[in-house]
């Protein structure tokens, strides 16, 4: 058995672990585009490219893969592999908050917030209880920050807003779809 056999390097194929993936990756599997996008984003294993990420992103983000999703909101959000766009951004980070990604949760419960302390008093009320509630959810899978923002976003809500916030918080977890991670 050679050494590349036996770390694993190789697949019973004779493909290298990357090889196989890019295979997979082409014949659309969400999993493996989404892993190749990170690799290229990170540089494990290969070189890195911004550009090629955000296609292996965006091929599996179409696929509704939240992490994806999540990942290419980032992209725009940075400018990596794209112009910064933040509004581009925010769609992807929806996506993948309606998906039930506690990270794309947390900035869409962010970006409300900011909204609320921009908007008219009518919009406002709204915008602080979707803020309330993208903060929960992302809180409830155990994201600390969430926590400490949404406690700050309650400082500024009515009890009404709290409890729509709460019901909206229920209702989502009671339809929350399962996905991947």
């Amino acid at each position: 058995m050679s050494l590349s056999n036996l770390f694993g390097l190789f697949n019973r194929s004779g493909l290298t672990a990357v090889e196989s993936m890019e295979a997979r990756a082409g014949e659309g599997d969400a999993d493996a585009q989404f892993g190749l996008g990170l690799k290229l984003a990170t540089g494990e294993g290969m070189t890195k490219d911004y550009v090629l990420a955000v296609r292996w992103y965006l091929r599996a983000a179409l696929q509704s893969h939240r992490s994806a999703q999540f990942n290419l909101g980032t992209m725009y959000s940075d400018g990596h592999g794209v112009q910064v766009d933040k509004t581009e951004s925010l769609l992807w980070f929806q996506k993948a908050a309606d998906l039930g990604h506690p990270g794309a949760q947390h900035n869409v419960g962010i970006a409300h917030h900011h909204t609320s302390l921009s908007r008219m008093p009518r919009n406002a009320s709204e915008s602080r209880i979707e803020a309330y509630k993208w903060l929960q959810l992302a809180s409830a899978q155990g994201l600390h920050e969430s926590e400490i923002a949404c406690e700050l976003v309650i400082f500024q809500m009515t009890d009404e807003e709290v409890a729509e916030g709460h019901r909206r918080v229920t209702a989502f977890a009671v339809t929350e779809p399962v996905g991947q991670v």
